[in-house]
């Protein structure tokens, strides 16, 4: 028998997500993001589930390369651009588009094969400050760039801060509308916030990310911020795992590494297949328990884990200190669970956002973190 773990990956999840960006932006071709292998779902089968989409969005132009060669047709963008000009000539075979967002790209187009012409995505930095053109510099590099036999196609670009926080994008959105007017091109403006929040900013090409995996791009816990299910999004991944082993505690055991959580009353844990070198988060953000009135942090200070997960589909939490290969659970409520009891650690019942809020994280690490020796079932 091998080890229980696995990753789960929905392919029929992937679609409906999709769908639920086309309802939101209509009028908005879909630019899907497929960087960091498919936010860690496996970037080919993440593309074969989105096949429906006009064009798939990553960094590495390997990866570029190998989507031409499995056979997809559709746009694919280079959300970096080129590095040197060795890439520049596989960007004109492969027929890629890339990013534009620093002056020494521009100075690197004079490299480009003029056997056929490029497809440029002009990026304004609108106060995100990462990549981009400074709005005073972007009438120069259009000159440039509109004159240059390389350049076939421009679309203008930018990517918001905070389209998933109060502040949200009024303030960039009008910046780079400003910028853009003197400019008939297609628009790029919206993330997976931003397609689902602001209207106003679908343009002519929508940018989802996250929200196609299935997880909400907006914070949780706070109020007026819609789950991942309130949207229509149903999660791609699914990780799962057993108990192999349970542990009675007695009045004052402690629990794993560093000795964080000591019982104050006879309980018992379940020993989980999943640690941190699975991807799982190893340390907990939070110091309060799941549920009210259990396991108080001790005068100690020792505190219970309290990342949520489902024990044979029951809402529980984990305990202590996760481990390389192992974490605990608190099996104190659950007096049907044992050894062989299903684990859900985040995915079909068990938000990733909830996971990721109790983690001190982001379901963006969580889904991109999976280790490869997880196995994975499509």
């Amino acid at each position: 028998m091998s080890r229980p773990i696995q990753a789960h990956i929905n392919l029929s999840a992937l679609e409906n997500n999709l769908q639920v960006a086309r309802r939101a932006a209509p009028s908005a071709r879909i630019m899907a993001v497929i960087k960091a292998n498919g936010y860690g779902h496996g970037m080919l089968r993440v593309a074969g589930a989105l096949a429906a989409a006009d064009g798939f969005a990553l960094l590495d132009i390997q990866d570029a390369l190998q989507l031409r060669e499995a056979g997809f047709r559709q746009s694919i963008l280079l959300l970096e651009g080129f590095f040197d000009a060795e890439e520049l000539a596989l960007v004109a075979e492969y027929d890629l588009a890339c990013v534009i967002h620093s002056a020494w790209q521009v100075d690197l187009l004079d490299a480009y094969p003029k056997r056929k012409k490029l497809d440029i995505w002009l990026k304004i930095n609108s106060g995100m400050n990462r990549l981009g053109f400074a709005p005073d510099k972007v009438a120069q590099v259009m000159e440039t760039l509109r004159r240059h036999v390389a350049v076939r196609d421009i679309t203008l670009m930018t990517h918001f801060a905070n389209a998933d926080e109060a502040r949200g994008v009024a303030g960039p959105l009008a910046l780079f509308n400003e910028v853009a007017a003197p400019y008939r091109m297609a628009r790029s403006l919206a993330n997976s916030a931003a397609l689902l929040r602001y209207p106003a900013t679908h343009g002519d090409w929508v940018r989802p990310g996250v929200m196609l995996y299935g997880a909400s791009p907006f914070a949780q816990g706070v109020e007026g911020q819609p789950s991942a299910r309130q949207l229509g999004l149903k999660p791609a991944m699914t990780l799962g795992s057993r108990i192999i082993a349970v542990q009675e505690l007695q009045t004052g055991d402690e629990v794993g590494y560093g000795a964080l959580f000591r019982a104050e009353q006879r309980m018992r844990i379940g020993i989980v297949a999943c640690g941190y070198a699975d991807g799982y988060p190893r340390q907990s953000g939070r110091v309060e328990p799941e549920a009210p009135g259990t396991h108080r942090p001790t005068p100690c200070g020792c505190a219970p884990g309290g990342t949520p997960l489902l024990v044979d589909g029951q809402r529980t939490q984990t305990l202590g200190r996760v481990s390389m290969d192992m974490l605990y659970a608190d099996l104190s409520n659950l007096p049907q669970a044992g050894v062989g009891s299903a684990v859900t650690l985040w995915g079909d019942g068990m938000p990733i956002e909830d996971v990721a809020r109790a983690a001190g994280t982001i379901s963006y690490e969580l889904m991109c973190g999976l280790a490869t020796r997880v196995p994975v079932v499509v």
